[in-house]
């Protein structure tokens, strides 16, 4: 409002001053003082180009008063038109300035909340790196339980590389035994066969450990025999020693010498067996001989 108020009084007295202007000069073309000269005189003419000097040269002619005051007229207005032009622009460059100054206040406000926020993070940022400070000092014995780990670690790797090595070895050798269980099979049936095998030797051996066991009983049996029969011998070339000698009939039994050895005795008693003592041509004295190998076998 205030700005409003003062353009009106500017527009107020430049309309006042071209109206004062217009009066002056219409007197002039009439040959008219205006009365304003003599007012402050009381009366009496003024000082000046009013008063005293040299006469007032002659006016011009009105129509030319006329063109200079149109003239005039359409300066004046040009120059209310440039005023009112310029009273606008300063309205607006006024507003414009206000609106500036508003947004420099509100910039201001806005400067100081943003200074006082980076205060404040400054202050955060400052506590959190005191934390920072103080959490890196409590993790000097991390650091040293972390290098420690580091070395376990290799060791670790290092182990691990042992294993795999071992893992690998091991590897060939569960490959090895794999293709020796596929052999399994064939040496199940090798086995199996070397126990049939044994089976018939172990039938074999007891059987010749019957024949063996039969042959000494028989063989006991027959020594026995033979030395009642050599008892008897004896005893019998006592009986014939004791005798008178005399001379044997040759037709007969005992027609023999006694000393001649075609002179052939029975026997006493038979060998137990169905055989003659002194017959050798008929096998062997104490019965079968032992069975071959070749034989055991055919009959287990």
């Amino acid at each position: 409002m205030g700005r409003t108020s003062n353009a009106e009084h500017i527009e107020v007295f430049i309309v006042q001053n071209f109206d004062q202007t217009e009066g002056y000069l219409t007197m002039a073309g009439r040959h008219r003082v205006p009365r304003e000269a003599n007012n402050d005189r009381r009366g009496y003419p003024l000082e000046g180009p009013f008063g005293r000097g040299p006469p007032m040269r002659p006016l011009p002619h009105p129509a030319v008063l006329e063109e200079e005051l149109e003239m005039q007229h359409a300066e004046i207005r040009r120059l209310l038109a440039d005023n009112r032009r310029l009273v606008e622009d300063r309205m607006t460059l006024q507003r414009e300035l206000g609106a500036a100054k508003e947004e420099i206040h509100r910039m201001n406000v806005a400067f100081s909340d943003i200074r006082a926020e980076e205060e404040l993070q400054s202050r955060e940022l400052f506590e959190k790196g005191r934390k920072l400070e103080a959490d890196l000092r409590a993790t000097e014995p991390l650091k040293n339980e972390a290098k420690q780990l580091r070395s376990e670690v290799q060791k670790l790797t290092n182990v691990r590389k042992e294993l795999s090595t071992q893992v690998q070895t091991l590897t060939q050798d569960v490959a090895r035994l794999q293709s020796d269980n596929q052999q399994i099979p064939l040496l199940r049936a090798d086995i199996d066969g070397l126990h049939q095998e044994l089976m018939h030797a172990r039938n074999a051996i007891d059987y010749e450990k019957k024949a063996n066991i039969e042959l000494m009983e028989q063989r006991q049996a027959m020594e026995k025999n033979l030395v009642s029969m050599a008892r008897e011998v004896e005893k019998l070339r006592a009986d014939l020693a004791r005798t008178d000698g005399r001379p044997w009939g040759a037709g007969g039994q005992y027609g023999m010498n006694f000393s001649s050895p075609e002179v052939a005795f029975p026997a006493a008693y038979g060998d137990g067996y169905g055989m003659r003592m002194g017959v050798a041509d008929k096998g062997p004295m104490y019965g079968p001989g032992p069975a071959s190998w070749e034989d055991l076998k055919s009959l287990a």
